[in-house]
């Protein structure tokens, strides 16, 4: 399975958010120059990030993005669900019905690779919905021991966190 660029960028974008002051905000220009991607690509991720209720967008020029949820309630799959969409990755057709010589009759049996392919993904959604973005956080932080990576987003967000006035 392959995923686009844009569920990095928004797993990326919602744990820069996750280090906003309680009513702080972020722009999506601010937040595609931190991560040096198109400023119109991650728009597009940050509106599908807004209509799932991972953050909040507030209009003009104080405004821009912020958490909606806590760390805690949302996970990788509610992120990857918001950019990706809901659909299965795998979807049969069943071309086991087609070609010159098609299963005899209706099978009423479904197709053994659908059963395997729908099983694998419900695992790894599983094991996304498992990982909130809290421990995301959690883990880059014990991982950070020189303390470069918090050192970075600070100096970062000191100067483009628009708070409100």
């Amino acid at each position: 399975m392959k995923l686009s660029d844009g569920v990095e960028q928004a797993i990326h974008s919602v744990t820069m958010l996750a280090h906003l002051t309680p009513r702080g905000m972020l722009s999506a220009a601010a937040l595609a120059q931190f991560h040096g991607v198109s400023p119109s690509y991650l728009l597009k991720h940050l509106q599908a990030l807004s209509s799932a209720g991972i953050v909040e967008t507030m209009p003009g020029p104080k405004g821009g993005y912020r958490l909606g949820k806590s760390t805690a309630d949302i996970s990788l799959l509610d992120i990857v669900l918001a950019v990706e969409g809901r659909e299965t990755a795998f979807r049969c057709n069943e071309i086991r019905q087609r070609g010159p010589n098609p299963l005899p009759g209706n099978p009423t049996k479904p197709c053994g690779i659908a059963v395997a392919m729908l099983k694998a993904e419900r695992a790894y959604r599983a094991e996304l919905a498992r990982v909130s973005i809290a421990a995301i956080i959690n883990g880059l932080q014990e991982a950070d021991t020189s303390g470069a990576i918090a050192a970075r987003s600070c100096a970062f967000l000191e100067i483009n966190e628009r708070k409100p006035t």
